[in-house]
């Protein structure tokens, strides 16, 4: 799919984030000119080509007091791994989770999925939980603790609001 002006204008307003309102698509309209229902109709074509992935909540974990958190590394049966991984994905205590090439010999891990939790213990305790769902089709795994929040948005097209 070719995006057009119009299309590049919509993402530019809501690659910052969606207005918190009632009506944010009726916002964004607003900000642009354009009616809502032209809004949401080129979103959702955008969606259904696979020009925007997904609209989601990117929230500050620690802002949340969740300060220990862990980008989990899993190497997990390639005959099994989509499964597994969505329902690891759907864990309420994993932000995100996904599947990469292993980079072998050095990297075996193909499940990657972020835990969260207040504490480092309980973030093992969430650890030993995805240990459980995986069972046999897992060979190994490591975790790798946050220290500082490097970025926290998405791809930017161009500075917009």
């Amino acid at each position: 799919m070719t995006i057009d002006t119009i299309d590049r204008k919509i993402l530019t307003a809501t690659q910052g984030g969606l207005p918190l309102t009632a009506q944010p698509y009726a916002e964004v309209a607003g900000w642009l000119g354009l009616e809502e229902a032209e809004v949401v109709s080129r979103i959702q074509t955008m969606i259904d080509s696979g020009v925007i992935r997904r609209i989601a909540v990117a929230p500050n974990h620690y802002a949340l007091g969740m300060v220990a958190n862990g980008m989990s590394v899993w190497d997990v049966d390639d005959a099994v791994s989509e499964e597994l991984g969505a329902q690891v994905g759907a864990l309420d205590f994993v932000s995100h989770c996904y599947l990469r090439p292993r980079a072998l010999p050095e990297w075996p891990y193909n499940l990657f999925a972020m835990l969260h939790g207040s504490t480092r213990d309980e973030v093992e305790a969430h650890r030993a939980e995805v240990i459980a769902i995986l069972g046999d089709a897992c060979r190994s795994n490591d975790i790798l603790y946050s220290t500082r929040i490097l970025k926290k948005t998405g791809m930017r097209l161009t500075k917009g609001r």
